[in-house]
């Protein structure tokens, strides 16, 4: 039998980038079998939908490369070529990818650089993905550099180990900035492409002090490099981790007002909290990927929550924000938990497990059905660490938790099962978690937050605006001059009528109503007062009767209480790392 390895070589060019096409050969050498199987993924670690990147694969070709003759192939499915190789033992396949989606996840390629990331530009041969892959970029201009986390082996050409180190490493080719920095004797850098209004002095001492607090957490840092590429865009949001950079979107004049720039730095902490959680602490369903299809987890409330969680502490660990901010983000993001209805209808294992089919495909009605693992797996990540920090006194936190995640299954890569992840937390917590469990990650139950917070003196508050109306259920947004009902809570007065997303609300007992004027209306009505609403249903003139409900809670404040026992003092202090 003949146990000799393909060589497997890419070439990436880009002519005419206007044209956002990426020419991509594929040459296989040492081939000795009679027919070859090629896949493209369908989704990319990180981000858990099928997005079939196959979709914007055009002009493929299969060519014997010594003889430059046609070879057969065949379209097996969606994104499964198969080339008929006998007595061929060099093969050449030629096609090309149209990148023009800038995201974290996707393509883009235009006169001022080209982006792309493994998982939507590159093919895999199933029983090869673990032996080395070449790749040679040849940039359009002689001025377009080549950022990217593999190994350089050559000008413009790199090896990646295997298809899925292949896959973790975005490539940036154009006239990026870059500037370097060092953490811990390491080096970093931020690499931007796109203007903005970014203070990039600011913006490295803040990083700084981000990495040394992650570093603090888990106790090293796993690579010998590391670089933070950015997306300067006119709207875009989005971070994607990898193991040794991240890419992130965000808006490029965003960074002035101080709570935009606060947000950004959540981000960078987001992204570089997963080179740990996720990229290397991670579940045992995404210890192997498979990349043919969905690959489903019920830890996702861990992998992705517990980071959320920590994109709050760590910046104010590192002194990029107060305690002031750090009390109005977690105010903030309970405010937004608690006005989703879906909280009481989806169970975090759930969301978690479900997130291929519902996360990452909002519609109208989602927020009725469904809650994010990122918002409610923040939450259960501050109880468990007030449970821990209760029980020991201060002496632990979920910070030991990471540690221990980090020295049993990450330093190894050795995928965790949702029984050990939870015996972890048992460990550092010292108690059974199984009606915890029950109650907030397989079940719907309220999350009692002033049960949980009231021994560390702190308490959630409701406020309700002094202006408040009674409660019609609906949220409008303008498409023109049409004020169109973009989102209908379920079980309010408005649902219950019948009134839908994609409504045209025109009037309310006969008079004009818009979204500029929608509340002050609502204010001349008390609850239990029935109106009559005028809307256009399907082009379908329609008024309906009305039953208006009492205010709704508009946001929830976190607040230090006025009055602490000793206890109270202590433990607070311990939270908020007083010395």
């Amino acid at each position: 039998m003949n146990t000799q390895q393909p060589d497997i070589y890419y070439q990436v060019s880009m002519e005419n980038p206007e044209l956002h096409l990426f020419q991509v050969n594929l040459t296989i050498t040492n081939w000795t079998q009679e027919m070859l199987d090629i896949m493209m993924p369908v989704w990319t670690p990180g981000s858990y939908l099928v997005r079939e990147y196959s979709k914007n694969l055009q002009e493929f070709s299969a060519t014997d490369a010594t003889t430059h003759q046609p070879i057969p192939w065949h379209k097996q499915s969606k994104n499964h070529w198969q080339i008929e190789a006998k007595n061929t033992k060099e093969i050449k396949i030629s096609y090309k990818i149209y990148a023009n989606e800038l995201t974290v996840r996707t393509n883009h390629l235009d006169s001022t650089h080209g982006y792309f990331n493994g998982a939507a530009l590159f093919f895999y041969i199933p029983e090869y993905q673990y032996i080395p892959h070449t790749v040679s970029i040849v940039p359009p201009h002689q001025d377009w550099e080549v950022t990217t986390s593999l190994l350089k082996i050559s000008h413009n050409t790199f090896c990646a180990d295997c298809f899925d180190t292949l896959v973790d490493s975005p490539f940036e080719i154009g006239t990026q900035e870059i500037d370097n920095f060092v953490v811990s004797d390491k080096p970093h850098q931020w690499v931007t492409w796109g203007k903005g209004n970014l203070d990039k002095e600011k913006l490295i001492k803040d990083t700084k002090a981000i990495i040394e607090k992650e570093e603090e957490l888990f106790g090293d840092l796993p690579y010998e490099d590391y670089f933070f590429l950015l997306h300067l865009s006119g709207s875009g949001f989005g971070g994607l981790e990898h193991k040794n950079c991240c890419v992130l979107n965000y808006p490029r004049f965003g960074f002035r007002k101080e709570d935009k720039y606060n947000r950004f730095m959540q981000l960078v902490a987001h992204e570089f909290f997963h080179l740990w959680n996720v990229k290397r602490i991670r579940p045992k369903e995404l210890e192997i990927f498979d990349y043919s299809q969905e690959n489903y987890t019920a830890s996702l409330w861990f992998c992705e929550g517990v980071t959320s969680y920590y994109d709050i502490l760590i910046p104010y660990r590192a002194k990029v924000y107060s305690r002031k901010t750090l009390l109005d983000l977690l105010s903030k993001d309970i405010s937004q938990y608690l006005s989703i209805p879906g909280r009481h209808i989806q169970p975090l294992r759930e969301s978690s497990f479900d997130a291929w089919i519902k996360l990452y495909r909002r519609d109208a009605y989602s927020n009725n059905n469904q809650i994010s693992y990122y918002l409610k797996g923040q939450f259960i990540a501050l109880f468990l660490d007030l449970i821990i920090r209760k029980n020991s006194q201060g002496q632990k936190s979920f910070d030991d938790v990471m540690r221990e995640m980090w020295q049993r299954f990450g330093v190894d890569e050795i995928g965790y099962t949702e029984e050990e992840l939870k015996g972890v937390i048992e460990e550092i917590a010292g108690e059974d978690l199984t009606q915890f469990w029950d109650l907030y990650l397989n079940n719907i139950n309220e999350l009692p937050f002033n049960e949980f917070l009231e021994p560390f003196g702190l308490i959630l508050k409701e406020k309700t605006a002094k202006d408040s109306h009674p409660y019609l259920g609906v949220l409008l947004q303008k498409e023109g001059v049409i004020d169109k009902v973009s989102f209908v809570d379920a079980n309010s007065p408005a649902g219950m009528v019948g009134i839908e997303a994609g409504d045209e609300l025109l009037a309310m007992d006969g008079f004009k109503v818009t979204l500029e004027t929608l509340g002050d209306r609502l204010r001349d009505y008390q609850e239990g007062d029935e109106v009559e609403v005028t809307i256009f249903h399907q082009d379908e003139l329609k008024n309906l009767m009305v039953k208006l409900a009492k205010p709704k809670v508009t946001s929830y404040q976190l607040k230090v209480m006025d009055r602490l026992n000793e206890n109270q003092r202590t433990l607070l202090a311990n939270f908020f790392g007083d010395e």
